[in-house]
C-alpha cells in the first residue's frame, strides 16, 4: 500500500516528521517496507531507527523553483529548439533554450496568458541528465546551444527524478497552482514522500488513505478529517431504472447501485492523475481514475457498467442486477479476453440475459465502459485497479461511447473471494482488499463518494437516490472492557483517560461506567470479536497505539500455572537428538500434497501397501499441488532428496511429523506422528588423512541407524526385524520393524521404479534407503532412568561359536537363543560372519558369533565357560535345529 504524504495530509495534519511517522507506524503494526522521497530532503531518523539513508535527488530550494513561461520564441539557428521566456520571481525574465515538444504549439504566438507553469532550474542546480545513459546526475552550467547562451532550463519529470517521462517538460495545471508566485521553491510545489506499507491481513482496514490517516490521528493525537459524502443528484430517481436480486446473502450480504447520465469520457484532472501515479496506479481516463481513486481513498472497490448495454440486454426494460452462483458449465469472457470456466463457488454479477462479471474480481467484456473511439476501456471493467492493457483483437468490441454509467459497490464474503481468486488465478487491487475483508457499511459510502466525483470530472447528471439491497446486515459489536482486565493483560497500568482517548481516536464509541468501558466497534471494522476475544482485540489496539516501545521490562504479576511435562513432545525431541547424534539432518516438508504424488510410491500395475483411505481434502488449497493432507512422509522426503541430488551425493535425512488418515466415524482424521528416514550415497566423507569410506550405504546402514537410535533412547522392548514385501521397497531388501510383537513400520531399500518416478534414476548400484515408522510405538517403552554399570574389574573370556542353521532362520532368532541359554555368565554376543556355500549344505547358512563371558566377582575358569558354551550349542540344536560348524 503506497501512501503519498501529500494525499495523506488531506485527512490528517502531520505534527511529527516523516521519519518519526515511519517509526510509529512500524511499531503500531504497519511495517514500512520503503520510502520514496521526491525532491525533499530526508530528515533525521529517530534514535535507534533502522531507516537507511536515501540517495534521491533533492531539489535545492533556491536552485529549482516554480517558473511561469510568459512567451515561447523561435530559436534563430535551430528548428527543433525554442526560446522559453521564464518568470522565476527575479527582477528580469530569464531566457532558456529547450527542445521540449510540448512548447512548440506556443512558438511565436506572443505573450501567453495565463502563463505556463513549469519547474525552472537555475545555473548550479543538480538534475538528472535526460540524455545520458541510465540515471546520471549533472550540475547545470552556462553554455551555448546553437549559438544562444543558456544557463538554466525548464525541466521534465525525468530531469527532476519523478519518473522516466522525457517527452516534454512538466507543465502544471494553472487552476491548481496558479495561486503560487513564480520563484516558489519547487519543493513546496510537488515535493513529496511516498510510504510503502507492508500490511498484514489483520490490518486490512488500512488498505486506504483514510484508514492510514485514522491510524496516524490516533498515534499523534491529531484530528481525522473524512471526505465529504454529499452528492449533488439532480436527475430522475434511480428506483425505476434498475433493481437488485441477491440470491446468496451469505456470500454477498450487501449490494448498492448508483446511476449517472450524460457523462463525458476524457482525461482526469492532473491532481488526480498525479496522486494515482504516486500510489502505483496508471491513470486511464476520468471514469476509471475516479473508481480507482475512491478505492484507494476509502478502501471500497467499485465497478462500473455501461447502463445502455444493460438496457439493450433486457429488451428495453429496466434491468435486474442478479448476484448468484454459476450454472454448471457456465463460462465468462473477462475484460482481458480470457474465457473462464467458472467454479461452483465463483460469485457472479449477472442480469436476466447472463453473467456480467465475476463479483469483486474482474468484469466481463460485454457490458463495460467504452471511450469515444469505441474501444472498451480496461480498468473500469476490471474490478477496480487491474491496470491492464486495453483489449484488442478478437475480444475487442466497438460501440458508441458510454453515456450512462451504472455504478456498483458491494460487500462480499472475503473467504469465498480469496478462494475464487486462487481457483481462477486472478488478482487485482480490488481483490486484494475484498479478500481480506471490507465491511458492508463501506459500500454506500464508497458509492456516494464515487458518483459525486464522477459528476465533478465528467459533467454528468446523478440520478436521485441509491438502490441498496442489504439482506444480511452486519451485527453491531459491543464489548464490556474492565480496566482491571486491561492492566492484567498488558502488565502495566495505562490511565483510563488515555485508554478512552485511544479507542475514540480509532472511532470506537466508548461509554464509561465506573472503571468499566462499554465499547461499540466502528462499522468499518471486521476484525473485532465479542466476549473475551473482543476484550483481547481492544487491548491489542490500546497497546499498539500506546506504543509497545513504552512498555517497561517487568516481572509477570500473575501466578505461574503448574508446570506439567509434555511427555510425547519430550520423547519426540529425544528422538530428534538421537538421530542427530547418529549423523542425520532434520528436514520439514509440506503437509500438503496430491493423491497423484503419493501414488508414485507404488509402481504401476502393482497393488499398494499404503492405507486405502480417502484423503483429507482442503476446502481452499493454496496451490493445485497442495490439495490434500499427506498420508505418508516418504513422498515429500523423496522429492527433497531428488532436489538435493543435484548438489550432493551423500544424504542422511529424517523428518518427524504428522500424517492424516481419514476416519469414517469422525469428520476429523487420525493424526499419528511418524518418523521418516531417507539415506543414500557413500558411508563416509573424504578426510585429509585418507579417503573416507566411499562404499555405498545399504540396508544394514539404515538398520544400524534405527538400532543405534533405539539403543541411545534405552528402549526396553523386544525389537525385531522381519522380512517384508512392500510395494514401495525393493523385494528382498526390506523389513518390518516389530516392537513387542506389534509392527511399528518398515525399513528398506526404495523400489527402483519408485525412485525413478521421483527423479532419482535407475542406478541399482546406488541404493536409496527409506523408513517410515510410527514414532509413538518407538518411544512407548523408552526408559528415562539409565542403569549405570561399574567398569569391569575381572577379565573376560572370549570364544567363538559357528552355527549351521536353515537359510530362512534369522540372525535375530539365533541371537535370542544364545542370550537366553548363556545366562548370567554371557555378557554379549556379536555376529561377525555369515557364510553360504561349500562345504555348507544347500539351503543352509553359517552364522558365527563372538561370545564374551565375564562375571563381576571372580575370574572364570575353563570348565565354567565350557559348560555354558555347550549349553548354548545344545539349546540352538533343540530350538533351531542348528549344528556346530566343523
Amino acid at each position: 500500500m503506497k501512501v503519498p504524504i501529500s494525499w495523506l495530509k488531506d485527512y490528517v495534519d502531520l505534527t511529527i516528521s516523516i521519519e518519526e511517522l515511519i517509526e510509529r507506524l512500524t511499531l503500531a503494526g504497519m511495517e514500512v517496507a520503503s520510502i520514496q522521497y521526491i525532491g525533499i530532503p530526508q530528515g533525521q531518523p529517530p534514535e535507534g531507527s533502522r531507516q537507511p539513508p536515501s540517495n534521491h535527488l533533492v531539489w535545492g530550494r533556491d536552485k529549482i523553483v516554480l517558473g511561469a513561461i510568459r512567451e515561447v520564441k523561435p530559436h534563430p539557428n535551430a528548428d527543433r529548439l525554442v526560446l522559453a521566456i521564464v518568470d522565476y520571481g527575479g527582477a528580469e525574465l530569464e531566457q532558456c533554450v529547450t527542445g521540449a515538444p510540448n512548447l512548440f504549439d506556443y512558438k511565436g504566438t506572443g505573450p501567453i496568458d495565463p502563463p505556463l507553469l513549469a519547474p525552472f532550474a537555475h545555473e548550479g542546480a543538480e538534475v538528472i541528465d535526460g540524455h545520458g545513459d541510465g540515471v546520471q546526475r549533472m550540475i547545470l552550467q552556462e553554455r551555448k546551444l546553437r549559438g544562444i547562451p543558456n544557463r538554466s532550463m525548464v525541466c521534465s519529470e525525468m530531469e527532476l527524478g519523478i519518473s522516466d517521462s522525457h517527452e516534454g517538460i512538466l507543465l502544471l495545471d494553472w487552476d491548481e497552482f496558479g495561486h503560487l508566485p513564480p520563484g516558489t521553491p519547487f519543493q513546496d510545489v510537488l515535493g513529496d514522500a511516498v510510504i510503502d506499507l507492508e500490511l498484514l491481513p489483520n490490518m486490512a482496514r488500512c488498505y486506504s488513505m483514510v484508514g492510514v490517516a485514522r491510524e496516524v490521528a490516533a498515534l499523534t493525537g491529531a484530528t481525522l478529517r473524512l471526505p465529504s459524502l454529499d452528492v449533488v443528484a439532480e436527475g430522475p430517481s434511480i428506483t425505476e431504472a434498475v433493481s437488485i436480486d441477491i440470491r446468496e446473502p451469505e456470500l454477498n450480504p450487501r449490494f448498492t447501485l448508483s446511476l449517472i447520465r450524460d457523462v463525458e469520457i476524457k482525461p482526469s484532472p492532473n491532481w488526480m492523475q498525479r496522486r494515482l501515479t504516486l500510489a502505483g496506479m496508471r491513470p486511464i481516463n476520468n471514469l476509471v481514475d475516479v473508481t480507482n481513486y475512491v478505492m484507494l481513498e476509502l478502501g471500497q472497490p467499485l465497478h462500473a457498467f455501461d447502463y445502455d448495454i444493460l438496457l439493450e440486454r433486457s429488451g428495453g426494460k429496466p434491468p435486474t442486477i442478479i448476484t448468484r452462483l454459476p450454472a454448471p458449465g457456465e463460462h465468462l469472457i473477462t475484460l482481458d479476453g480470457q474465457d473462464h470456466t467458472l467454479d461452483e463457488f465463483n460469485m457472479l454479477v449477472a442480469d436476466t440475459a447472463g453473467a456480467l462479471s465475476m463479483g469483486a474480481i474482474m468484469g466481463g467484456l460485454e457490458s463495460e465502459i467504452y471511450d469515444p473511439s469505441g474501444e472498451v476501456l480496461d480498468a473500469v471493467g476490471v474490478e477496480i485497479g487491474e491496470g491492464q492493457a486495453p483489449v484488442h483483437g478478437k475480444a475487442s468490441v466497438r460501440r458508441p461511447a458510454t453515456q450512462t454509467v451504472l455504478l456498483e459497490a458491494a460487500a462480499w464474503n472475503f473467504i469465498n473471494i480469496r478462494r475464487s481468486m486462487q481457483s481462477q488465478k486472478m488478482s487485482s487491487e480490488a481483490g486484494l482488499r475484498l479478500s481480506r475483508g471490507v465491511h458492508p457499511a463501506m459500500t454506500l459510502r464508497g458509492s456516494r463518494r464515487c458518483i459525486e466525483l464522477m459528476r465533478q470530472v465528467s459533467g454528468g447528471v446523478v440520478a436521485q437516490g441509491h438502490i441498496d439491497a442489504y439482506p444480511l446486515p452486519a451485527p453491531v459489536i459491543q464489548i464490556d472492557l474492565p480496566m482491571a482486565q486491561v492492566d492484567r493483560l498488558l502488565g502495566i497500568s495505562i490511565p483510563q483517560a488515555e485508554v478512552v482517548r485511544i479507542l475514540r481516536a480509532l472511532e470506537f464509541e466508548v461509554v464509561e461506567v465506573g472503571d468499566v468501558l462499554q465499547v461499540t466497534a466502528p462499522d468499518h471494522r471486521l476484525d473485532v470479536g465479542t466476549g473475551f476475544t473482543g476484550q483481547a482485540d481492544l487491548i491489542e489496539e490500546i497497546a499498539r497505539v500506546y506504543g509497545y516501545d513504552r512498555f517497561p521490562d517487568t516481572v509477570i504479576a500473575d501466578m505461574l500455572p503448574k508446570q506439567r511435562a509434555n511427555l510425547s513432545l519430550e520423547r519426540e525431541e529425544l528422538m530428534r537428538d538421537a538421530l542427530a547424534r547418529v549423523g542425520l539432518r532434520e528436514i520439514v516438508t509440506y503437509r500438503f500434497t496430491t493423491p497423484e504424488r503419493e501414488a508414485l510410491l507404488t509402481p504401476a500395475s502393482q497393488p499398494s501397501n499404503w492405507p486405502n483411505l480417502p484423503y483429507v481434502a482442503l476446502a481452499n488449497p493454496i496451490a493445485a499441488d497442495k490439495a490434500v493432507m499427506r498420508q505418508t512422509l516418504l513422498a515429500g522426503m523423496l522429492d527433497i532428496v531428488a532436489a538435493n541430488a543435484r548438489h550432493t551425493d551423500r544424504q542422511m535425512l529424517f523428518e518427524i511429523g504428522s500424517v492424516y488418515l481419514a476416519r469414517q466415524d469422525d469428520p476429523l482424521p487420525d493424526e499419528p506422528t511418524h518418523l521418516g528416514i531417507v539415506m543414500t550415497g557413500p558411508r563416509g566423507v573424504e578426510q585429509w588423512q585418507k579417503d573416507g569410506d566411499t562404499t555405498l550405504m545399504d540396508f544394514f546402514d539404515l538398520k544400524g541407524v534405527v538400532e543405534t537410535a533405539l539403543r541411545d533412547l534405552r528402549v526396553n522392548a523386544d525389537v525385531r526385524y522381519l522380512p517384508a514385501e512392500h510395494s514401495s521397497f525393493h523385494p528382498g531388501r526390506a523389513a518390518w520393524l516389530q516392537i513387542n510383537g506389534k509392527t511399528a513400520g518398515i525399513v528398506g531399500e526404495i523400489h527402483p521404479l519408485v525412485r525413478q518416478d521421483f527423479g532419482l534414476g535407475l542406478d541399482l548400484k546406488r541404493p536409496v534407503l527409506g523408513a517410515e515408522l510410527d514414532l509413538a510405538m518407538l518411544v512407548e517403552h523408552l526408559v528415562s532412568v539409565r542403569d549405570i554399570a561399574p567398569v569391569p574389574t575381572q577379565p573376560a573370556v572370549y570364544q567363538d561359536i559357528a552355527l549351521v542353521v536353515d537359510a530362512k532362520t534369522t540372525a535375530a532368532d539365533v541371537y535370542a537363543v544364545i542370550i537366553d541359554a548363556g545366562g548370567d555368565l554371557l555378557e554379549s554376543a556379536r555376529l561377525f560372519d555369515v557364510y553360504q556355500g561349500d562345504p555348507i549344505p544347500a539351503g543352509k547358512k553359517s552364522l558365527a558369533y563372538k561370545l564374551t563371558y565375564r562375571t563381576t566377582d571372580r575370574t572364570l575358569n575353563d570348565d565354567e565357560v565350557a559348560k555354558v558354551h555347550a549349553k548354548i550349542a545344545k539349546a540352538a540344536e533343540k530350538r533351531l535345529g542348528a549344528t556346530l560348524r566343523a
